[in-house]
């Protein structure tokens, strides 16, 4: 986030609600955005994922 000089604003953080929720955590988090009216149709989101073990994986998409 930093690094890239994205606006803390703009980046959606659940962790203090749920804890770690492991393989449901973007899914979770893109059905509480999408509850919430910030994402929709159109909007592209940038998401990123860490595990156990060094794993990580991140994607841009656009919604339909």
């Amino acid at each position: 986030m930093h690094k890239l000089h994205i606006p803390e604003e703009k980046c959606y953080k659940n962790i203090q609600e749920y804890g770690n929720t492991s393989a449901a955590s973007i899914p979770l988090a893109l059905a509480e955005l999408k509850e919430l009216k910030k994402i929709g149709s159109g909007s592209r989101v940038l998401m990123v994922g860490f595990g156990g073990g060094m794993t990580w994986g991140g994607a841009l998409v656009e919604l339909a």
